[in-house]
């Protein structure tokens, strides 16, 4: 067993997870990075690669890669077991990995589209919660254990052409804060974080949606004047991670840049 701090992190391979994951790893945390590490053929932009995990776990002796879709349960429940095995324990769980789907009025939104977005999305992190918080639990009173889920500022404007991701954000919300009441008194809170525009893949892929030949526009509502970088979307991560965030719980943070201002 170690005295660090342990953490898992979905969708951990690129974007706001991986920089998460490298928040942690320079924080002195041992982190347990999954992702799934290959194209889905309901996703009509690349995921991420293997050599991404495999290349961010060479950074760190601290982080341990995973391949795992978080639509399979018995996956995540291994990843919590791993950092139980191996660190000791685990103290934070983050759920980052997502997709995103759209370019049509909802009517027109396919049930093949609407469930890739509920069962990624939102059992992605319904999952997650399920294996990681009966080990948070686990950790020995006084404790600081912290679920956070990445939503987005989707989940707080409705956006046109993503009316099925839009929704599928409202619900990670709804979901933190129905947990954040079930783990009342425990040690445990559970915070959401909700990203604006974000130099990611997603960035790019949702200018492609709109037909946009600069992803740059996509923050122009931004009152920061510009995309956000993956490393200050974890830095919020990091903290609401953190044992200084006893205050917040069943609440957003807006990492948005001030889309939603």
């Amino acid at each position: 067993m170690t005295g660090r701090r342990v953490a898992v992190v979905t969708g951990a391979a690129r974007g706001i997870g991986a920089a998460t994951v490298r928040t942690l790893a320079r924080g002195g945390w041992a982190v347990v990075a999954v992702d799934r590490c290959a194209d889905d053929p309901d996703v009509p932009y690349p995921l991420a690669r293997p050599g991404q995990l495999e290349a961010l776990a060479g950074e760190f002796p601290s982080v341990r890669a995973i391949r795992a879709d978080v639509r399979d349960a018995a996956a995540l429940q291994a990843a919590v077991e791993t950092a139980e095995t191996e660190y000791g324990g685990l103290d934070a769980a983050v759920a980052a990995a997502a997709v995103m789907l759209g370019g049509t009025p909802v009517w027109e939104q396919t049930d093949a589209q609407w469930r890739t977005l509920l069962d990624v999305d939102v059992m992605g992190v319904a999952g997650l919660a399920r294996a990681a918080v009966p080990a948070l639990l686990r950790r020995p009173q006084p404790r600081h254990g912290r679920f956070v889920a990445l939503a987005s500022a989707a989940a707080h404007r409705g956006l046109w052409g993503l009316g099925a991701y839009c929704a599928a954000k409202h619900a990670v919300v709804g979901m933190v804060r129905a947990l954040a009441c079930d783990l009342r008194g425990t040690g445990v809170n559970a915070v959401a974080v909700s990203p604006g525009s974000t130099r990611t893949d997603m960035l790019y892929a949702t200018a492609d949606l709109y037909g946009l030949p600069d992803a740059e526009r996509l923050a122009e509502q931004q009152l920061v004047g510009r995309p956000l970088h993956p490393d200050e979307v974890a830095a919020v991560v990091g903290w609401a991670c953190s044992a200084d965030s006893f205050a917040v719980t069943g609440s957003v943070l807006h990492a948005d840049g001030g889309f939603t201002a």
